[in-house]
Formats: C-alpha cells, structure tokens, sequence
C-alpha cells in the first residue's frame, strides 16, 4: 500500500493546529475537553496502525483539560498553550510517567518525580499532557524500533518506516494524534521523521532549549518542536526555550520566533545545495527539491546554487555520536545487553576502547566544521537542501534492503553535520514521490537564527499546501 492524496475524511478537533485550537477557545466554538477527547478518541483509532504511543494516560489528561475548561470559561488562561494537546518523546523525564527510552533494561517503577525543563515549560504554559511517544533504544538511530514497544511505522503507508529518533511523534502528529510533541535531535532525530512523514519539525540553535539530564550523547543532542506547521513549531520553541539552572549550557531569553513569523523572503540571499557536493539524492527527491526552491525564488529571494566546501564528516560524527552510545551502556552487564538493540550494542562496542586522542581528533573536525559554517553564512543568510536523499524505506530495518553500509548515517548526510555545528535547521514537506510517500526540504540557518529559519519555513508554506496534505481517514493510507 502506498500514500494517498489529501484525505477526505470530515475534519475533527483533532485536525486542528495548535493555533486553531487556541484561537476557538477564545472565540468560545471549542473546549479544551472537547479538543482532548478528540485527540484521545484519534489515538484508540488510528494508533494501533503506527504504533507511535508507549503510554497514553487519558484519566490524567481529560482533568487537565477541564481545568483548562475552567480557566478559558473564566477568562483566564494561563501561558501560550493552555488547553492545547501535548505529546512527550519518551526520552524525557517526566512527573508521574517512566521514561523508559524504548529499553527493557530500565525500571518502570521509577520513582518518577521531575520533569525535565521542556515538560515543566509545557505544563507551565497550561498544556495538556496525554502521553509518551515512541523512540528507538536509547533514541540512538534514525528509524524508530525497539525491544520494548517494537516498531513504529509510517501514516502514509504502514510498511514503511516513520523515520527516528522521534518517529512516535512525527507519526502522531501526521495523523491528528496530538498537534504539539517534543522530540529530541542528536543527528536528524526531529527532521528524520519530518521529512518521511510530511510534517514540520525544527532542531534549535544548540542551547536555545534547555535540558536535563545531559544527554549521553552530549552536546550533539538538541531537543526541538514538532508540529504540522512552521506557525505551530514557532509557537512551541518559544514555550520551550530559555534558560535552566540545570543546564549550563542553556541561553538567555531570545527574540519570539513567533513575532518573526510574517518576515517576508524578499531579499534574502538563499544557498542551494542539492548535493552538498558529496550526496547522489533520488531522482524524485532532487525533483521535489528543485521546485521548492522555485517557490522561493518566485517569493524574491537572491537564490544561487553553493555548496558549502566540507567533505562528509561521517567518520567524525560516527565517533562522537557511539562514544556517547558506549557511555549510556557502560553500566550494564551481557544480561542487560542481550535484552537490548543488537545494533546499538554493536556500535557502542565498536568504539568504546576509542582514544582521548580519537576523540579530540573528531571535534578538531567538528570545529573545522563550524568555522567553516560560520564564514559561509557570512554569504548566504539559509542554506537550502534536502531532508533525505531517499524517501521512506521498509520498517524495522535500519537501512533500506540491499543497501551498502550498515549504519543509519550512511542515509541521512544532510542532518548530522548541523548537529556537529549546532546551527539551527528546520524539515517542512516540499513535494511527494511518484508512490506517494512525503518529500522534505531542510532550512538551515547560522547559529542563533531560529527565527529567521522559520519564518523562511512558515513563508513556504504560505505559499504551498504541502503541509496540509494528510493520509486518508479511516483505515490503512491507500485504501
């Protein structure tokens, strides 16, 4: 079975943005109870399809809803998103819910008791907290399976894989299950499922979230929204962001990315890099990519094709990113290990005995990198590319069948390097394949410029209607 085109089932509660949520709450045409029983009412339908859930907690959400209800019939609500349906990817802690990031070797009973900065954000704003979505182990790849809760798959056609870490999300979000999720980024983990799965999601400026614990996978990993819409992802970073005294790395307040929201295209000087110079796409991924790039142009854009100069990291990143792997196992013993993702095990294994000097080999390159960034964005205020060279590939496999490598860097080239020079980067759906399956397009700015980046991203979709493509209602896409 293969996607479809825009669905045409009636329009619930549950296919409204965050934003449209929030404006029929003020206008009284909607409740918080009734937006929340719409999402919860889309997960028992259409969940056991994707599998994208770990834990839905509907008792815990419907009171949080009708306090909601009590504070909008007051005329007093609090935050940004009161009322507003919320997910959680299940690598972040969470008060009251276990974390058990897709591993049999953690233990449910907790206690559970803190919220990580994110979640206390959300809660803070009003949010309604429903459940936790899926992740691979550890959130350690690109697609989204595990020994725990098994494999999450594509709304667009079931066979297919959602993408990862964050897939459990990124499928959630494609099928009316909740307009809002957080989900985590460490080498393409928010845009990843983005692009295969045609919604929008952004990896902030490194910092600009705040979080705690430490990820093992230290400062490669970003925490980042995850929405239909650049409007609804902007409206959620500003949520999120800002500083935690439990992170140390945290920024100062910014600028709201929803402010930028409306700052026209016209003028900007916009990198295209279909290649990188070092990428072959798919034929229908360059063709997706190349009209979208049209769009921008057409908007006023100073559009010229650039790559940026660096040869693939692969090898940089592949250490750091298993170092952190190798950490975040070190702890567990060949019971524990033969309970979890062999593949995990496999590369955490590979470079657990990796030198002092390995490792400060590879952030000499990772520096390189950033320098390197730096001084081509002193040209060129975006860079443009594709999300993923290939469209979605067979679920429960870590790369695609017949595939020459082994590992899920080999493809998803365009996402790790920003992850090694934390420049924000933003996936919104540029186009579909001739089988139906969602195209991405991936924005990138220089470090800091968040809302630039997605105030280029909401002014493409102004222009498209890609975002507001949906699989059919009711039943498998395709049927």
């Amino acid at each position: 079975m293969t996607g479809t085109t825009t669905g045409t089932g009636t329009r619930t509660a549950a296919d409204l943005t965050a934003t449209e949520l929030l404006a029929a709450y003020r206008a009284g045409e909607l409740s918080p109870v009734e937006a929340t029983r719409a999402v919860l009412d889309r997960v028992a339908e259409r969940d056991a399809e994707v599998n994208a859930f770990c834990l839905v907690d509907a008792d815990t959400a419907m009171a949080s809803a009708a306090r909601s209800e009590e504070r909008w019939a007051r005329g007093e609500p609090v935050g940004l998103l009161d009322g507003v349906p919320v997910s959680i990817k299940d690598v972040m802690l969470t008060e009251g819910w276990p974390t058990l990031r897709g591993s049999r070797t953690i233990d449910p009973s907790g206690p559970w008791t803190v919220d990580g900065p994110p979640v206390a954000r959300v809660r803070a704003h009003g949010a309604v907290l429903f459940g936790k979505t899926t992740t691979p182990e550890l959130g350690w790849k690109g697609v989204t399976d595990n020994p725990l809760t098994g494999v999450t798959r594509n709304p667009w056609d079931p066979t297919r894989t959602a993408g990862g870490s964050s897939g459990g999300s990124a499928a959630a979000i494609q099928l009316g299950m909740g307009p809002l999720s957080l989900g985590t980024d460490g080498g393409g983990s928010v845009r990843i499922p983005a692009g295969f799965t045609g919604i929008t999601a952004h990896k902030p400026t490194y910092g600009r979230v705040p979080a705690h614990p430490a990820s093992p996978f230290g400062t490669l990993a970003h925490i980042g929204p995850m929405a239909r819409t650049a409007a609804d992802t902007s409206l959620l970073l500003d949520v999120v962001s800002g500083l935690d005294a439990r992170d140390p790395w945290a920024l100062a307040p910014t600028t709201s990315a929803v402010a930028a929201l409306g700052t026209p295209v016209t003028g900007l000087r916009v990198a295209v890099s279909p290649t990188l110079g070092y990428v072959e796409p798919d034929p229908e991924i360059v063709a997706a990519f190349t009209a979208a790039v049209e769009v921008f142009r057409a908007m006023g854009a100073e559009v010229e094709e650039a790559d940026p100069g660096f040869g693939d990291p692969v090898e940089a990143f592949e250490l750091l990113w298993f170092v952190g792997a190798a950490k975040a196992i070190r702890h567990l013993g060949p019971a524990e290990r033969a309970l979890m993702d062999q593949g995990l095990i496999e590369s955490a294994e590979a470079t657990a005995g990796a030198t002092a000097q390995e490792y400060v080999d590879a952030m000499g390159v990772r520096n390189e990198l950033g320098t390197l960034m730096g001084e081509f964005h002193s040209r060129y205020d975006l860079l443009l590319t594709p999300t993923l060279p290939i469209p979605a590939f067979e679920a429960g496999r870590e790369v695609p069948p017949g595939w020459p490598r082994k590992r899920w860097t080999s493809w998803t080239p365009f996402t790790y390097p920003f992850n090694m020079t934390q420049q924000p980067a933003a996936s919104v759906p540029c186009g579909v394949t001739s089988a139906g399956l969602p195209v991405g397009l991936q924005i990138v700015g220089p470090r800091h410029a968040d809302n630039a980046v997605l105030a280029a991203a909401h002014a493409f979709q102004e222009a498209t209607a890609w975002h507001r493509r949906s699989p059919a209602a009711g039943g498998a896409p395709g049927s």
